[in-house]
């Protein structure tokens, strides 16, 4: 099985910029969007062989997610069910037989920490919906968690050490997020791999001089581990200031 995440930036914009040549070249099996920045009725995607599922924020242009499947799921649910984070359309949960999947993107601390508070209080409610979920199936996460984990996941670790994404709190609820049973799958594939990153500043040619973070992730329960066969980052696609991460896992 081969899952896709991407966040996208503007789904509009990024159809302009060969979104859906992606697409159709990556052929995933469940596709996953992050910061679609839609509203109903937007867009009108053709994608013959998918279900379509989208949540969208309150506040036009901003944030959203989307997950497009080849299998119909069981059952979905939109946000964790707490108002104060369900207004930004930031969580989609499929439920497929053996497992659930969850699409995220992770509230941004902004410049300043401006949202520092409320991100610590997304961090603890969000592991407690994966722990609740996790109680019956096996979990598979992905999307923008907006936090590079360690030194090795961003550029230049030393002059960000204050900033958004990769503040001593963001960095430890990730840690305890891997304490509670979850598996970040490309560190675990390539645990001493650098200078790979998932999305770059449009500021300063960043991408050009591959001044990236890695901040994109696909996270799985413990026990599904031994099934995980690849996990990619596609560094050459373009089309959004991130790029699309992928895990191949044999469920």
């Amino acid at each position: 099985m081969k899952v896709v995440s991407w966040n996208v930036n503007g789904l509009r914009a990024c159809v302009n910029k060969g979104f859906m040549d992606t697409f159709k070249e990556l052929d995933a099996d469940i596709f996953c969007i992050q910061e679609s920045k839609l509203q109903e009725g937007q867009i009108d995607l053709e994608l013959a062989e998918y279900h379509q599922y989208w949540n969208y924020a309150k506040k036009k242009g901003y944030s959203g997610t989307a997950v497009f499947s080849k299998e119909e799921p069981l059952h979905v649910t939109y946000g964790m069910d707490i108002e104060e984070h369900d207004r930004e359309g930031r969580v989609i949960t499929c439920e497929y037989e053996k497992f659930y999947l969850v699409t995220v993107y992770t509230p941004n601390s902004k410049p300043e920490l401006a949202r520092l508070s409320y991100r610590m209080k997304w961090e603890d409610d969000f592991l407690n919906y994966l722990k609740k979920l996790e109680e019956k199936k096996p979990v598979i996460f992905c999307g923008d968690l907006n936090v590079a984990h360690e030194e090795i996941d961003l550029k230049n670790p030393k002059t960000n050490r204050k900033n958004a994404g990769f503040t001593d709190e963001e960095r430890g609820k990730f840690s305890n997020l891997l304490d509670h049973g979850f598996v970040d799958t490309y560190r675990y594939l390539y645990p001493n791999q650098e200078g790979i990153y998932s999305w770059w500043s449009y500021r300063f040619h960043a991408r050009e001089r591959n001044a990236g973070w890695r901040i994109d992730y696909f996270c799985i329960s413990d026990c599904l581990k031994s099934y995980v066969k690849d996990a990619k980052i596609y560094t050459e696609i373009m089309g959004s200031d991130h790029c699309p991460v992928e895990l191949d896992i044999d469920l």
